[in-house]
Order: structure tokens, then sequence, then C-alpha cells
């Protein structure tokens, strides 16, 4: 009998997966020991759980071999031959594959930590290279130019976000958690619950949140123009937000720390098992029963935003389970993007000082600047797609199961498209920039967003006369989001 191989989803999460799976797995090969084989993925930890193979008696020897020498504590890659002599590869929860010829081929990791840090040299090579790059580290298709990251990302009949948004396949395992059912999904299922968002997110139901967030932005800014210098990023840009959102959702409980790391660390686990998505996932046993629990009906308002969500379930639209993903999805989204679309936008005008002069000379232009910022830093910086068919891009093959990295940022300066994108320019009203992604998955959030955004740089506006640095600015890797760990600055009054 010819050796065959079953591949466990890999996901830090995968030795849950196999416990699952272990009583079949000895029904079905008894030959094989299999309480010794659970007792090896237990010691070697989490990581080699979700390398780890069952296979017929017949190949068990070498399976146990190979588990012991590539299964490190940090190893993603697993190499084994199947029955017929056919090789199966898997990388972060995918399958790997050859790109068609054509295709440049790259040895750059998106992930590394200087390129999280300063990416603007791996945004110009990507788009130099060509429309789609195979990015030989992670077996991924990258696209940085931006009419193949609007056509990928807008298409979601051939490019899924259903086998999820970061490296894991979902076809191919199952995730950490489960999917979130407004990012992804597809339809019909995303028509029914963006329905829901859109209609406890559309600008009628959010024009009553106007007056209390100006009175907020007020109070932050005037204790802040007092101080000499402070940090930015967590005295104003974490600390509107989660001053307004949590109160317009209609929780009960607030908790800064855990709301802001909650988002930072699902979008985190986007990325590849490295040390920001490691870091990210420790925190998980702290916050995730905590942002259930504050999310949970009983712990809201009648008159809040999540109370118009689980007002959908009461008519059957969405069911109560359905109801608490989707106000949870207000927070991983919601806040940790605004805090850096806030970060972002007082970084660019600290470092353009001439067009914060044009926004204090015309504040009508506070949307027009929020749209820059969003445009020249793409607080998003990158998002997966999947390929659910064989299909073509730019006139190269791409076949179904591709794994493919849409570099929203890299879009977002592609000279084709904006001329000079290295040019921070407030008045340039860059309709299409792709920072709220595109289709039918744009951000279903983007009004409470722009009403957040705005209204800080209003008030601020109108009562700074200055942003300076007091001192340097230093950028937090993250495996999805470009953000800033902190900001020094000082407000000079008017």
């Amino acid at each position: 009998m010819a050796p065959e191989v079953v591949l466990l989803d890999e996901s830090l999460e995968a030795l849950g997966i196999i416990r699952d799976r272990s009583m079949q797995v000895s029904k079905r090969w008894r030959r094989m020991e299999d309480e010794q084989w659970c007792r090896a993925t237990r010691r070697g930890g989490v990581v080699i759980a979700s390398l780890a193979i069952v296979i017929t008696a017949t190949g068990s020897r070498r399976a146990q071999k190979t588990i012991e020498t590539t299964g490190t504590p940090h190893r993603r890659r697993l190499r084994l031959t199947c029955g017929g002599g056919k090789l199966m590869n898997m990388i972060e929860g995918h399958m790997t594959f050859e790109p068609s010829s054509g295709i440049p081929v790259w040895d750059v990791d998106p992930y590394a930590e200087d390129v999280l840090l300063d990416p603007a040299a791996y945004f110009a090579e990507l788009r130099a290279r060509g429309p789609l790059v195979y990015i030989s580290k992670w077996s991924v298709l990258a696209t940085g130019r931006y009419e193949e990251t609007r056509e990928i990302f807008s298409d979601h009949t051939r490019f899924v976000s259903s086998r999820g948004v970061g490296l894991n396949d979902f076809k191919c395992g199952k995730p950490w958690r489960p999917p979130s059912i407004i990012l992804e999904v597809d339809p019909p299922d995303h028509t029914k619950t963006r329905k829901v968002m859109a209609r406890a997110l559309s600008p009628k139901a959010i024009a009553g949140l106007k007056d209390e967030f100006r009175q907020n932005a007020e109070m932050i800014i005037d204790g802040l123009i007092e101080r000499d210098s402070f940090e930015a990023v967590a005295d104003l840009a974490e600390a509107f937000p989660v001053a307004v959102f949590p109160k317009a959702v209609g929780m009960l409980d607030s908790d800064r720390r855990k709301l802001v790391d909650y988002g930072a660390m699902v979008f985190n686990a986007l990325g590849p098992d490295n040390k920001f998505r490691r870091n990210a996932m420790a925190m998980a046993p702290d916050i995730v029963p905590w942002i259930t629990a504050a999310c949970a009906r009983d712990r809201l308002t009648k008159n809040g935003l999540g109370a118009l969500i689980y007002s959908a379930a009461d008519d059957g639209e969405v069911t109560e389970d359905e109801a608490a993903m989707l106000v949870r999805s207000f927070l991983s989204a919601g806040v940790d993007t605004t805090v850096t679309g806030i970060g972002n936008a007082l970084w660019c005008l600290a470092s353009n000082l001439d067009e914060y002069a044009k926004l204090k000379a015309d504040h009508s232009l506070a949307r027009a600047c929020f749209e820059e910022v969003l445009r020249f830093t793409s607080p998003v910086h990158t998002f997966a797609r999947t390929a659910n068919q064989d299909t073509e891009v730019a006139g190269h093959f791409v076949g179904e199961g591709t794994k493919i990295l849409c570099v929203l940022a890299s879009a977002n300066l592609d000279p084709q498209k904006w001329g000079d994108p290295e040019v921070f320019r407030i008045d340039r009203k860059p309709v299409g920039h792709m920072a709220f992604g595109a289709g039918i998955h744009g951000c279903v959030g983007q009004n409470l967003a722009r009403l957040e955004l705005e209204t800080v740089l209003t008030v601020l506006v109108e009562k700074v006369a200055r942003v300076e640095f007091a001192g340097e600015a230093v950028w937090r890797p993250n495996n999805a989001i470009h953000a800033l760990d902190r900001m020094p600055l000082r407000f000079i009054a008017r």
C-alpha cells in the first residue's frame, strides 16, 4: 500500500484541531503509534503541531522522522512525498505552487521588521518588477501596481475573501478564530451581513454622533495645548477613538488597552508565524474573553450602534451569535484603524507645515486632507485574496488556490495612477484610493471613520496654530497595519 499523507491545518491553534481528530486517526491507522505521535506533538509545541502529519503504517517511520527533523519551533514549511510520488507542500496554511512563466521571482520577506518599519523601497521594487511577483519565501503572488491591485481586490468572483484575507487558506484548514462574517465571506452570505452593518453605520445613523465627537475632540485637544509636549499616539490618536467609539457602540465597559490591542492582534494574525504574530496572539487569552463579554447584548445600551445590530437578530436577518460577531467587528476594524489614521494624519501635518497652513486657511479641506492621509500612509498596507478558480491577471496564468497579497499601500503610491505620489497634498482629492478597499469589500465603517478623523482635524485647525515634533516618530511593525508606536508632539496655540 502506497504511503498516504494527510496535512492538518497550519496555524498557531492547530493543536486543538489535532486533538479533535486524534480518535479518527487512531481508528484509521491502527498500526501507527498514535499516542507517541500525540505526545511528540505536545512536546514540540503548537508550531510542530501545525506541521504534524498522519500517514499509513507503510510510511509512519519516515513521517515521524520528518516531524523530528523539520518540526523546529519556527519552521513553517513542510515537504513530503505521498502516494504515487506526488509532492505535497504547505506553508503558512496554504498550498505552495510554482508561478507561471513570465512572473518574476523575488526572494524578499514583506513581513521582515525592516520592511514593515520602512516599506517605501519594497513598494517601489514590487511595482518595478511587474504586475505580479512571486514571493518565494511564502509561496504567494504579490501585486503592488494600482490597476492589478484594484482588479484583484474588487473581483469577488475570481478572488475570494472567504478563504481568508491573510496567509491561511481556510479551505485547507480551520482558522484560529471563527471567520469574520463581514470581512471573510462572499455573496450571498456577505450581502446579508453587510446590509445589516451598512444600515447601522449609515450617514443617518451616525449623524447624531457629531456633537458628542466634537465635544470630546475639543476637551482632549484643549488639554494637550496646555502641555509643553505630549505623546501623540497615546494622548490623542488612541485617546479620542477610545473615548467616543465604545460609547457610540453602546458599550458599558471600556478598557483602552484591550480595545487597542485587540485590533492590533487581529491584524497581526493575518501575517506569517513571525514574532509579531506570536506576541500578539500571546495576548489573546486575556483580551478575547473580555471583548466577547463586553460586546454581549446585556452589556450594551439600548440606543447605541450595537443595539441596531442586535435588533436585526430580533427581525430574523441574522442570528444572535452572528449579531455578536458583527458587534465585535466594530472593534477589530473600527478602533485600531482609526487610531492609526489619526496618528498618521498628525505625522503628515507635522512633516508638511505648508499643507497644515493650507488647512488652517480653508477648514473645508479637512475631508480632503483626511483622504490624502489615507492614500499617503495607507493604515492597512496589505490584505490577501485567494484565487477561487483558474484565471489570468495581466496576461499571466493564476491557478486556483493561489494566495495573492494585495499591497494596498503600494497601489496608493503608484505613479502611473497618482503622478507625484510621494508628495503629500491636501488638495489632491485622491478619488479611488485603496485605503478603504474596493468593491463589495470596501470598508463598511468608512462613514464613521471619516466623521472621527474630520472632527479631529477640524478642531485641530481651529485651536492649534502649529504642530511641531518634540522628538522622533517611531513606527510600529505590524503584519497588516502601518501605524505609529509613539510620536512626541507639541501644539502651539493660536
